[in-house]
């Protein structure tokens, strides 16, 4: 890292798992969440699963997390060592359509950049969050690690970032109806009636409830054949399982994914972060992958 003119870094809203991290020297700007009054950094994996398991009980026996922005001072803080090291900085970073986060993440580069007026910041928006994040900064990085530039880089984010997607569930409408993405007229009934939106990452950047399914074994044959139509060709690609403390499930879901597509590169289960947990809730699960074109 030390002989190239720039540094990549991201954010830990991506839920790039800490040991890829590491492994590939990746800089994560941890994002807070608070559970009982008590704040904390997403680690994105570090403190082990029980740990993660935990967050989801606590959610399960009624506590409510509150996720929060960072403040301009800590992307200051955050950006100035590389910036005094003599480094430009490629920021891949989650959608700027799903938090006034990199509004922050702008007005500090504005004071930092008077103070270091021979460095850039380039900011480059994927339009994606949690594992579809992951996977786009694994691409990146890959042309990082090459010796392309952050304008080669940041083009190649802009020209794959929708075709990340994400096929998801939830168990409980309870959590999106607390994150305001569900009126509670809607979540009542669609309780009542055991209804499991299919929500998708849409092509604005956005989490979007693309269909009403009834029952949830039923949605994650949806989930399913979505992820079939839309992958096109899967030889050497990677599919994630993101799973909210339901691992049964998303075995069972990788095992059927393992017959119907051959050429595989891997697939990847993990737990979704807190942050993202939050809003989803106990038992939350998508599939995601590079394909085709968002749909919607």
């Amino acid at each position: 890292m030390t002989d190239r003119p720039y540094v990549f870094i991201t954010d830990s809203d991506s839920d790039l798992p800490f040991d890829i991290a590491e492994k590939r020297e990746i800089p994560v700007i941890k994002m807070p969440y608070s559970m009982k009054g008590v704040e904390y950094l997403d680690e994105n994996g570090r403190e082990g699963e029980e740990k993660q398991k935990q967050f989801f009980n606590e959610m399960r026996n009624g506590a409510v997390p509150v996720t929060s922005c960072l403040s301009k001072v800590n992307y200051e803080e955050f950006f100035e060592p590389f910036l005094q090291a003599g480094k430009d900085i490629l920021y891949i970073a989650f959608s700027s359509n799903m938090s006034a986060t990199l509004q922050y993440a702008r007005e500090a580069w504005e004071d930092l950049s008077t103070r270091y007026p021979g460095r850039r910041l380039l900011i480059s928006d994927t339009l994606s969050i949690s594992a579809p994040m992951t996977l786009l900064i694994e691409g990146a990085h890959d042309l990082y690690q090459s010796g392309a530039s952050m304008e080669e880089v940041d083009k190649w984010v802009q020209d794959n970032r929708l075709k990340a997607q994400c096929w998801m569930t939830v168990d409980d409408l309870v959590y999106l109806k607390r994150g305001g993405r569900l009126s509670p007229t809607s979540a009542f009934f669609g309780s009542i009636l055991d209804i499991k939106p299919i929500i998708i990452m849409g092509r604005e950047g956005k989490m979007d409830a693309v269909e009403k399914i009834k029952g949830r074994k039923k949605a994650m044959q949806i989930m399913l054949e979505r992820t079939l139509n839309n992958i096109d060709d899967p030889n050497g690609k990677t599919i994630v399982i993101m799973h909210a403390d339901c691992r049964e499930e998303a075995e069972t879901l990788a095992e059927k994914l393992r017959q119907k597509l051959e050429g595989l590169k891997e697939i990847r289960i993990q737990m979704i972060g807190p942050v993202i947990g939050s809003h989803a809730g106990p038992g939350a699960i998508a599939i995601t992958f590079m394909g085709k074109e968002r749909p919607a």
